[in-house]
């Protein structure tokens, strides 16, 4: 299976030493030294790597109906490498560094008084640790993010030593499917907002074809099916990188309770992750650069639709969950 398909073969990029360096740069010497850093970071991906180099002018040509160029590409992963390096700051505490600015909050906060707690779907279309920033306007707010602590070792090493208390909170998705759905129920009961990031199949996990854009590509269901067993409000976020330190978070209430009738299962699934689908493509053509999937999206090893399972059948429960891709 080529790993320009296989998103999970593709090895992380710089390894330990160079995410330590970048780090270290922008702890002692700040933001605009380090955001300097992020140039030859860039040209030595896009000379180096190059299934992403192809994955990111695939994607752009697909979106724009003409061939993207070097420049294009360039601007593409230097705004995947902002956002990462921008990480640094968010986790390390330092959020009045940026501009982020807030849309759809009321229906989040009205969900979230429902006292069920939330489940909070991102993608891979921009940052996803903006969410930070909800601690500003609710100090009550518990964020829960499921992750694949596997995937990308030196990033989460250095994000888990940035913020130890995020990190404690981490649901792994790396351990068995009954024992992430479990945490998350638990999670859920005391009112959290458990965040996912629900556009990536991984091989061989249940999922279903959704158009995105002008083509079918393959979403999970786990998450879906996880939504409608516990029957808690669903809402989509997006945070999405505008240059310079502005962020514009996202909120968009997806539904307050998700019901998938037993013998409508496939139906009812394949409907509401094409719903999905749709409300992510609105959002990518508004923003093309923050498409953060460096790898043949449309074509991955998961695209022969199998029907969902129940939820807790085996290890898909945890596939669902997110992990931080690309370069």
């Amino acid at each position: 299976m080529s790993s320009e398909v296989d998103w999970k073969r593709r090895p992380e990029g710089g390894g330990r030493l160079a995410v330590s360096l970048i780090a270290w740069i922008a702890r002692h010497c700040g933001r605009p030294v380090a955001r300097a850093c992020l140039y030859p970071i860039t040209l030595y991906f896009l000379v180096m790597r190059a299934p992403e180099r192809r994955a990111s002018r695939a994607f752009l040509s697909r979106l724009d109906g003409r061939r993207a160029g070097v420049p294009e590409v360039a601007r593409h992963i230097h705004t995947f490498a902002s956002t990462i390096l921008d990480r640094v700051f968010m986790l390390g505490g330092r959020m009045q560094l940026f501009d982020i600015r807030s849309n759809g909050l009321d229906e989040l906060h009205a969900a979230m008084d429902l006292g069920r707690g939330v489940l909070v779907f991102g993608s891979h279309l921009g940052s996803f640790d903006a969410l930070r920033v909800l601690a500003r306007g609710r100090p009550d707010v518990k964020l829960r993010v499921v992750l694949d602590k596997s995937h990308n070792p030196a990033v989460t090493e250095l994000l888990d030593r940035l913020d130890p208390g995020l990190a404690a909170g981490i649901i792994d998705a790396s351990q068995e499917g009954p024992v992430i759905a479990l945490e998350i129920k638990h999670a859920l009961e005391e009112g959290a907002l458990v965040a996912l990031l629900v556009d990536r199949a991984r091989p061989g996990e249940p999922s279903v074809p959704a158009r995105l854009p002008g083509q079918d590509a393959p979403f999970p269901t786990t998450p879906w099916l996880i939504a409608a067993v516990l029957r808690v409000p669903v809402v989509l976020a997006f945070g999405l990188y505008r240059g310079g330190n502005r962020y514009d978070l996202e909120f968009e209430l997806f539904d307050n309770e998700i019901s998938i009738p037993r013998r409508e299962r496939a139906a009812t699934v394949a409907a509401l992750v094409q719903r999905y689908a749709a409300r992510l493509e609105a959002r990518l053509r508004e923003s093309p650069y923050n498409w953060f999937n460096f790898y043949d999206f449309w074509h991955s090893p998961s695209s022969s639709p199998q029907v969902p399972a129940p939820v807790g059948a085996g290890p898909a429960v945890g596939h669902a969950a997110g992990e931080r891709g690309g370069p």
